[in-house]
């Protein structure tokens, strides 16, 4: 019997096989998108059948979770440790398209048209909102032209009374006013960018970005 804290022989075994199996699944996903995310595929090329490799992942959408939430961990470990060096809003911007740009396929996963059929489980949340949370801590530590007990932009207003989605943090209806605006304006950028819609425009992508961070920077106007 194995040890507490140590994992049997064929413990490591299935671990090994589940992460060939995501491996490939990736492979798929770079190739045809999640849409067309193949099991029995994923099988022939392991050389397996189909029924052995449902001993690994139940489905298409177990598999699906496992790398929608590698893919939010991943984005959240490099939230992290940037935030860690020191970062502030604009560094987390960097650390953001940085990330996109080594995995389009991984970023649209999460980011882009969802997949036909499939329903993220609630567990998901979770890692979403730490990531969300590490924005959130930027935006209030940036100075702000509006005094606590001032009157609020209509939608950071609005957002006081709707703010769900923040999971309770503590931030003030300025931060999260930015912090909305930060996430929607720079997946937007990034979006465009990784699907190709700038191609051939001749200007530099990276520069749209500082540009709209330099916007960022300032107090929310709207």
């Amino acid at each position: 019997m194995a040890e507490q804290g140590t994992t049997t022989p064929r413990e490591r075994y299935r671990a090994q096989v589940r992460t060939e199996i995501k491996q490939r699944a990736w492979e798929q996903v770079a190739t045809a998108g999640a849409s067309a995310l193949s099991l029995n595929a994923i099988a022939k090329q392991m050389g397996m059948s189909g029924p052995a490799l449902y001993r690994y992942f139940s489905g298409r959408d177990e598999l699906i979770t496992e790398l929608v939430k590698d893919a939010y961990r991943s984005l959240a470990d490099t939230f992290r440790a940037a935030s860690e060096a020191g970062a502030d809003l604009t560094g987390l911007a960097h650390a953001l398209r940085g990330w996109a740009l080594q995995d389009p396929h991984r970023y649209f996963l999460i980011y882009g048209t969802p997949v036909p059929g499939y329903h993220a489980p609630d567990d998901t949340t979770a890692i979403s909102s730490e990531i969300m949370a590490t924005i959130l801590d930027a935006c209030a530590a940036l100075p702000s032209e509006v005094p606590p007990d001032g009157p609020a932009t209509p939608f950071a207003a609005h957002l006081e009374g709707h703010r769900d989605w923040a999971r309770g943090h503590p931030a003030p209806p300025a931060a999260l006013h930015r912090a909305l605006t930060f996430w929607s304006r720079l997946h937007g950028v990034l979006s465009l960018e990784l699907a190709g819609q700038f191609t051939g425009m001749g200007f530099d992508p990276a520069q749209l970005f500082a540009a709209e961070l330099d916007d960022l920077a300032g107090p929310p106007t709207s």
